[in-house]
């Protein structure tokens, strides 16, 4: 696949003077005092590895489709979103990061992956055909990949900085940071991701699964990390939904196309063709167009 030149993408941030907190697999944070500065880069990681290429733009979709979902469900649930301030940065960075940077408060994260799925895909698939179970509960026999639950269902999982998720049951939430704050992060996750469906479904999109991460400010519940990106979330084209390879704004296509080469999973990755990096960006800037109503 061929076309204009592609734009350079980011791969890191240094900020002179301004302290280094995490650089994560996607983004770069840093420590303000009394906030965090997270910029989106354009690495994109695969199997737990960061890969060679860049996806440009992917840090700029990142940070606009989190900023756009953290206003609309901020009725719902408070988040870790607070105003720019430029003055609290060096001279120039500001106006050079401004669409990949988000100003956000200090919070005491909750070590749990809070997973909702309203269709059958990934390691929820899995796990039903193997088993007919989904996070440890029976589900109905006969349904098939991609197929619409019966109703949404939360499914936690083990949060790890290093390696997979581990899913677990309620049960198992329950007993971990106990049964308020377990009901209340089940009850927040279905009302978020109840109101994004009504938003993607008016786009022309499914809303599959997505994950939300949350922690305390303040001794209060909040919202934080990114939201409804294609980064933490499973957005499916309404047509063809029921293929066995439906549409999607997503990264598969740079696990599907990893999977197919010979390579082990372990590090260096491989990179990505730029046919694939032009049809990822792609895709993700769609989405993003078609959900938030701004082109990037």
């Amino acid at each position: 696949m061929t076309g204009p030149p592609l734009p350079d993408g980011l791969r890191e941030v240094e900020l002179p003077g301004v302290a280094l907190y995490r650089r994560g697999k996607v983004r770069d944070t840093f420590d303000l005092g009394d906030r965090l500065l997270m910029v989106s880069t354009d690495r994109i990681s695969a199997f737990d590895c960061v890969l060679p290429s860049l996806i440009p733009d992917r840090g700029r979709v990142l940070t606009a489709m989190s900023r756009y979902w953290f206003g609309k469900t901020a009725d719902l649930v408070p988040n870790h979103l607070r105003p720019d301030d430029p003055g609290a940065l060096p001279p120039g960075t500001f106006e050079r990061l401004a669409d990949r940077a988000m100003f956000v408060a200090k919070a005491e994260r909750i070590d749990v992956e809070c997973v909702v799925r309203g269709r059958l895909a990934g390691s929820g698939w899995e796990e039903y055909r193997t088993s007919g179970r989904l996070a440890g509960e029976p589900l109905p026999r006969g349904l098939s990949f991609g197929d619409e639950l019966p109703e949404l269902r939360f499914t936690p999982a083990s949060k790890r900085d290093q390696g997979h998720d581990e899913n677990i049951t309620r049960a198992q939430l329950a007993e971990s940071v106990g049964q308020v704050l377990a009901r209340r992060l089940e009850e927040t996750s279905l009302r978020i991701f109840r109101l994004a469906q009504v938003r993607c479904q008016a786009a022309g999109i499914i809303l599959v699964d997505s994950k939300f991460e949350f922690g305390l400010v303040n001794g209060e519940l909040t919202l934080i990390d990114e939201v409804l990106t294609p980064d933490s979330s499973r957005l499916w084209e309404q047509e063809g939904a029921l293929a066995t390879a439906p549409l999607g704004f997503d990264k598969q296509p740079v696990r599907d196309y990893l999977l197919s080469t010979d390579w082990d999973r372990n590090p260096p990755p491989p990179p990505l063709p730029e046919g694939l990096v032009r049809e990822t960006r792609q895709r993700y800037l769609e989405v993003c167009r078609r959900i938030t109503d701004c082109a990037l």
